[in-house]
């Protein structure tokens, strides 16, 4: 895989993907097929999976669909990674007590797990990340 794109996905993509009324789905399926087409190696930090779970049950009342989400992520084909202090600690470089409460620690810890993995792209629609110099999987072309 060593020719294949390195994306880390990020809660909005995952919420995004499973939630058919949400204004991004149709974009995040297409972005989603679009990786898979490629042959990208899709990382999924473990708290991004746990901040889209819990968005999916408390924000969209869906206990189903959180249980189900969280549950995909038990595949033995899907990479999940972990967050340690080191990462956490990386984190705190794009953390700031002045920032967008929009621009949360899981965010941070997203732009943390991208460097240390080396990715070409977040897969996410987050303004933050471009700000802080990122590609987003959604632009691809910016990636060929």
């Amino acid at each position: 895989m060593s020719n294949s794109l390195r994306v880390i996905a990020d809660a909005d993509a995952i919420v995004a993907q499973v939630s058919p009324n949400d204004s991004l789905h149709l974009k995040a399926v297409k972005t989603a097929e679009n990786l898979v087409k490629t042959n990208a190696q899709l990382l999924y930090p473990v708290t991004a999976v746990i901040e889209a779970t819990t968005h999916i049950q408390r924000v969209l009342n869906s206990g189903a669909t959180a249980y189900g989400t969280a549950a995909a992520f038990t595949d033995s084909n899907v990479s999940v990674i972990e967050v340690n202090q080191e990462t956490l600690k990386h984190a705190m470089q794009f953390f700031s007590p002045t920032t967008s409460k929009k621009n949360t620690i899981y965010d941070c810890i997203v732009a943390a797990l991208a460097e240390e993995n080396d990715a070409d792209a977040i897969f996410s629609f987050d303004k933050f990340y471009k700000s802080k110099g990122f590609k987003l999987a959604s632009d691809m072309s910016q990636l060929k």
